[in-house]
Formats: C-alpha cells, structure tokens, sequence
C-alpha cells in the first residue's frame, strides 16, 4: 500500500495542532501531527503502544513517572501502553506517530 501524504486531509485538533492518518492495518498505523509554536498535546493515556519520530522543530515530552525531557528534529521516543504522557511544541514542529495496534478512535 502507498499513501501520497498530498492526498489526505488533514484533521484539526484545535489549539494549533493537526493530524494526519497516513496508513494503518489492524495491527499498526502511522500518522503526523504538526504543531504551531506553544501547542499542547495534553497529558493522556491510552492502551496502545507509541513511538513518536520528531520530524521537525522541538518538544518538550512529559512521561508519567519520567518527567520533561526535550527532544528535537531526528529523535524519537517510546510510550508504553496506558501510561499518561503528552508534548508542548517549543517551535513550530511534526512528529510521526506509530501505533500498536491501531487507533480505531483516530479513523471513527
């Protein structure tokens, strides 16, 4: 399968933050968010495993029981499942998020 990211819309999450659901399967899927300057990906959690690929620009990750820690252009980390996390962009920025399985809630 081959997505042209031209081809999707993006989704507007508010608070300057959009999304994009790039492909997925049943087991994993892909997406991108891009961030205005001081957007917030609040805290949350959820049962899905996560490794974020910073694109581009820079964040602040916050991690349940890890703290802050920043990551920039070329890094990426890894959530567990149901552990609460989220992002503050520092500068405009895009990450790619991969999910295991896949997020029904992004494509309902």
């Amino acid at each position: 399968m081959i997505t042209h990211n031209e081809d999707i819309k993006a989704k507007d999450l508010g608070g300057g933050v959009t999304r994009k659901v790039l492909t997925y399967s049943e087991k994993l899927m892909a997406c991108e968010l891009t961030f205005e300057k001081g957007s917030v990906g609040a805290l949350h959690s959820h049962p899905h495993e996560q490794i974020g690929y910073v694109i581009s620009g820079s964040f602040e990750v916050e991690e349940k029981g890890a703290g802050k820690r920043i990551v920039r252009a070329g890094d990426t980390y890894l959530i567990a499942p149901n552990v609460e996390h989220g992002v503050v962009a520092l500068e405009k920025s895009k990450l790619l998020d991969v999910f295991t399985p896949m997020r029904k809630d992004f494509i309902q």
